[in-house]
């Protein structure tokens, strides 16, 4: 199967699939009363989202590995290869494509754990910061190990090449890489849109976009942002690359950054003078720009625009580098 026919075609189920699956779960998650909980601490006109369904990232999962198995037994049937000339039959193709796959479940079922203490037994925080970060580290360990078993310890950069690197190095430098980069995404998920757009695996993003973009009818979650951020790493891996996060993921970065910020000048402060000081009049920064007057709709269309800047970017540093 050509490439290109191969990209298209699993673009164009997900979103099908995608799209679809909402006709059938927003409403069963109304009936379960699956609603998003809104803090106090938030802005005050995001209390009128109360009750909205959450979990509705479970589309874009199913259609995701719906779309992707589909087109990959059609090419198997056909006799041929997803990537012309290569066989993905090897040992590295594999764990970049499955390991990459179970990473994001990995990370999906953590998120469902904290969506489900929350809405179905009524913790606001669920899981503790210990529960989840152990939790995280352990799926983000055990995905370096299948990448090391299959392909070594190296990263390309760009004009560089590939790089070796030390197993030390590699898994430090991994695990902090695929920490920050999901819970960046997760950070990222505030907003009607917001994070569908800025990540959009075109196709069952895009179908998720028609129930969430604003007013949203549904909510991913954190079972579905949590299964972005560890697509997005996979993704990134694929290419040996992960540091090509930075550009693409320019939007991860200044959320999160925001957030590390203002905690970091939060406690500064407070051990200094008593009073904790903020930077930002909320984090992560979309919420500081509602603060200070931005729509939604306003956010995400910045947002995304400044993603496409930084895919170009990315894409030409790939190419030419």
């Amino acid at each position: 199967m050509n490439t290109t026919v191969a990209i298209i075609l699993c673009a164009v189920l997900g979103f099908v699939v995608s799209a679809l699956l909402g006709i059938v779960l927003v409403p069963w998650l109304h009936k379960l009363k699956f609603g998003q909980t809104i803090l106090d601490i938030g802005p005050s006109w995001h209390k009128k989202k109360q009750g909205t369904p959450t979990m509705g990232g479970i589309m874009f999962i199913i259609a995701t590995i719906a779309a992707l198995l589909a087109v990959t037994l059609t090419d198997y049937f056909l006799g041929g290869h997803l990537v012309q000339g290569a066989d993905l039959s090897g040992a590295n193709a594999n764990t970049k494509l499955w390991g990459g796959i179970l990473m994001a479940l990995g990370f999906a079922i953590i998120g469902f754990a904290d969506d489900y203490i929350k809405v179905v037994k009524k913790r606001n925080l669920g899981l503790t910061e210990k529960q989840k970060t152990a939790a995280q580290l352990l799926v983000a360990v055990a995905y370096l190990a299948s990448l090391h078993i299959a392909n070594g310890t190296y990263m390309y950069i760009p004009f560089l090449g590939n790089i070796p690197l030390h197993p030390i190095v590699y898994y430090l430098f991994g695990i902090i890489v695929i920490y920050a980069a999901t819970n960046a995404v997760n950070f990222t998920d505030g907003i009607d849109g917001l994070c569908g757009s800025v990540t959009m695996l075109a196709g069952a993003c895009g179908g998720y976009l028609i129930w969430n973009w604003y007013p949203g009818k549904v909510m991913m979650g954190d079972t579905g942002s949590m299964f972005l951020g560890g697509m997005v790493v996979a993704l990134a891996y694929s290419l040996d690359c992960p540091i090509i996060l930075v550009p693409v993921g320019i939007i991860y970065v200044i959320e999160g950054g925001s957030v590390v910020i203002q905690r970091t000048y939060f406690k500064i402060t407070k051990h200094k003078t008593g009073t904790g000081k903020r930077i930002f009049k909320m984090t992560p920064i979309h919420h500081g720009l509602e603060m200070s007057g931005w729509k939604e709709t306003k956010i995400v269309f910045v947002f995304s625009a400044i993603t496409i800047l930084g895919g170009a970017l990315g894409a030409l540093l790939m190419y030419f580098g």
